[in-house]
């Protein structure tokens, strides 16, 4: 095993997963610092962690390794959509721009749809012509970046952040068009304000 090749080849499949060190070195019962050397490429991981590994990353051993290019493990596809009409559920649209492949793991943990992202609100994070692959859920933690559909029609991918009274809506981009936006738990009704899914993986092209 090349230790740079894989020590690389895990950190771009960990941020395509939308993922922090932390957040896996839990899930492999490892403190962020020892985790923190395999992508460093101090360490090289055991055969039971690198089978751990590409289960969290959604992805065959050989794609960890780089002996394969990426492909999500006993796939699954799912649509690319470009708009969300209002009211309207992810499955019945067929306005289709193409379709992405998740693994089946993935699949059963829930309802996902892809989105094309256009602009540059959220960059450097998310970029223009990138895909986000989302998973739909009507609520989402404070620092997730989220879908949110407000005034019933207009869907957004920002990052949101909830007070006691009420919800921000956040660009990544401080030079964006889009400034940080409030509402207040009346607007959220009233307009109204909804999210519709979290974004959990980045796809992009070189």
């Amino acid at each position: 095993m090349n230790n740079v090749e894989f020590s690389n080849n895990l950190k771009i499949l960990r941020k395509r997963r939308m993922l922090t060190q932390a957040e896996i070195a839990k899930q492999l019962n490892l403190t962020s610092a020892a985790y923190s050397n395999y992508e460093q490429g101090i360490r090289v991981p055991d055969i039971l962690t690198l089978k751990k590994l590409s289960a969290i990353l959604g992805v065959s051993l050989e794609v960890l390794l780089g002996d394969k290019p990426y492909e999500p493990l006993n796939s699954v596809k799912i649509p690319v959509l470009g708009v969300i009409p209002a009211g309207t559920p992810i499955e019945a649209i067929e306005d289709i721009l193409d379709y992405e492949e998740i693994s089946e793991e993935m699949a059963r943990s829930g309802s996902y749809f892809a989105l094309k992202v256009k602009g540059d609100s959220m960059s450097p994070t998310i970029q223009d012509g990138d895909i986000v692959i989302v998973r739909q859920q009507e609520n989402a933690e404070s620092g997730q970046i989220c879908v949110v559909m407000i005034n019933g029609y207009d869907a957004t991918l920002k990052e949101i952040k909830k007070d006691q009274e009420g919800l921000w809506v956040l660009p990544h981009n401080p030079n964006s068009i889009f400034k940080p936006t409030f509402f207040t738990k009346k607007e959220i009704i009233e307009k109204p304000v909804r999210i519709i899914g979290v974004a959990i993986e980045i796809r992009r092209s070189l």
